[in-house]
């Protein structure tokens, strides 16, 4: 474990300086990919070990992670993983439903070719993977693709807020148990290497219209791409959404 640096939020480690925000990162994965389960406690000295900093960081990391909602403190028990429940879940959907159409359209309004150059390498290895059947390497090349979107939106306040929905997403689906019952109606769930094939069409037409800078196109894109994700949610895991005025509804963690 690396020393203690007074008045500093970083910790050295083979003559590196590791900042909060780099634990705050790795813890957060960690959240997001179940490793540390919800209801679970984050010990700051076990915390520590675990990624090779002092407890300077693993502390600041942890009071940014309870700001973000990942994080909660229990009395007597100090930090522990959040529990998300889903009513937060729905309402993480409605919050999405307005703000990817959004950075969608800003996108086609501010993208760079540098932006695109990204966007088109990215379909195209997403597309090679679904064909092939290489679902497991898809996750980090979606968020990688919505993550460059978010950028392209020109706007660094919105693309951090779609950044951090998606992360926050991710993880209550994940952390929100499924019930063991069969879709309701007796629908069938959908098949999902023929679902990630079309996923990844989805976000080539998308591209096309930011590419094309035609911001209308792109918004609907965008929110039919999130309200097919969202029916298939539905269908695995249904939640209580309340009834919203928006005519589209968000995506599933998985896209």
């Amino acid at each position: 474990m690396g020393p203690e640096v007074s008045g500093d939020t970083t910790a050295a480690q083979g003559g590196r300086r590791i900042s909060a925000h780099a634990v705050c990162t790795a813890i957060r994965d960690d959240i997001v990919s179940g490793t540390h389960q919800p209801g679970s406690r984050l010990t700051e000295e076990l915390l520590a070990r675990r990624y090779g900093v002092s407890r300077v960081p693993v502390r600041e990391a942890l009071r940014t992670l309870e700001s973000e909602g990942f994080v909660t403190t229990r009395r007597h028990a100090g930090a522990c993983v959040a529990q998300p429940s889903e009513r937060e879940a729905a309402d993480l959907l409605d919050i999405r439903a307005l703000l990817e159409p959004l950075g969608a359209a800003r996108a086609a309004q501010r993208r760079t070719e540098a932006h695109l150059k990204v966007l088109r390498g990215l379909v195209r290895l997403g597309r090679e993977r679904a064909q092939h059947g290489r679902l497991g390497e898809l996750r980090p090349l979606g968020d990688w693709f919505h993550e460059t979107l978010a950028q392209a939106s020109g706007s660094p306040s919105l693309a951090a807020m779609l950044v951090q929905l998606r992360r926050k997403t991710a993880w209550v689906y994940a952390a929100v148990p499924a019930p063991q019952s069969a879709p309701p109606g007796g629908a069938r769930r959908p098949d999902p290497a023929a679902r990630a094939v079309e996923s990844w069409a989805e976000h080539g037409a998308l591209v096309d219209a930011v590419a094309r800078g035609d911001a209308d196109r792109a918004r609907a894109l965008a929110a039919a791409h999130t309200e097919r994700a969202l029916a298939e949610y539905r269908q695995r895991r249904p939640i209580p959404v309340s009834a919203s005025k928006h005519s589209v509804n968000t995506a599933s963690g998985r896209n």
